[in-house]
């Protein structure tokens, strides 16, 4: 009986874990660059004295999707799209470095290349400034120049080049701001194949349609892990009735 309980529960427990990460999915369906979470369990034997036939379930692993998402043109001088595998490097808030698919770029009143949620841009060597009175431009290869508003048109500056990586998947953890770091710690070195797509922005890679299916299929295995916990509490019941009429 007790090893119904045992995979039940905890059945019951991660497939409830599941549907949170599976509605955080839902919830980013058009947040730019995000890359979806996907889950998956196995099952563990307990250890322990009497104990091996008992198993329960864990939840495995987080693994992220790297698929690419759609490319959406804006027209935006400051919206890039990483084509292809690729990362744009930003600066934490704690001064490290960490990356995004995210490239709809803003400048800030102080003239620094931001990403939509305020984290600078880095470039070769550093944030990168921008001139004031200046429209920017930003080359399929990262260079982000700069052309005067006033004055003479044709004076293009080039004032720094976004610093594009392309670390091996397995060596990306995604943190708890969303971003994407090196599991050891380390910045990435800079890959001169990465390149952007100008005036476009890379959509959500969830597919909405099949997380709602999967939505519905975990509430489904949820309430049937429930309704086995409760047979099992229902049986027990009826086998200690049995034994103190015998008794």
């Amino acid at each position: 009986m007790d090893r119904l309980i045992y995979t039940a529960m905890t059945g019951a427990k991660h497939a409830f874990l599941q549907q949170a990460g599976v509605a955080h999915n839902l919830a980013n369906v058009s947040t730019v660059g995000y890359r979806s979470m996907e889950h998956t369990f196995r099952a563990v034997p307990v250890l322990g004295e009497g104990m091996p036939t008992r198993a329960f379930v864990v939840d495995a692993s987080v693994a992220d999707d790297f698929t690419q998402g759609p490319l959406m043109a804006t027209g935006r001088p400051l919206d890039v799209a990483v084509q292809g595998p690729g990362w744009i490097a930003v600066e934490t808030a704690n001064g490290g470095e960490a990356y995004t698919r995210a490239g709809n770029l803003q400048v800030n009143a102080n003239g620094q290349l931001q990403t939509a949620s305020g984290l600078n841009v880095l470039g070769d060597s550093g944030p990168i400034t921008l001139p004031p009175d200046n429209r920017v431009t930003i080359s399929p290869d990262g260079t982000v120049s700069a052309v005067p508003v006033f004055g003479v048109p044709n004076n293009v500056t080039a004032v720094g080049r976004i610093k594009l990586v392309n670390p091996p998947e397995s060596q990306l953890v995604r943190g708890d701001d969303g971003l994407f770091r090196q599991k050891n710690g380390q910045p990435a070195d800079p890959d001169a194949n990465v390149k952007l797509a100008p005036g476009t922005l890379e959509g959500s890679n969830v597919n909405p349609v099949d997380a709602m299916v999967n939505m519905i299929s975990l509430a489904r295995q949820f309430e049937m892990q429930i309704k086995m916990l409760q047979t099992a509490d229902s049986d027990a019941r009826a086998a200690t009735q049995l034994l103190t009429i015998n008794r």
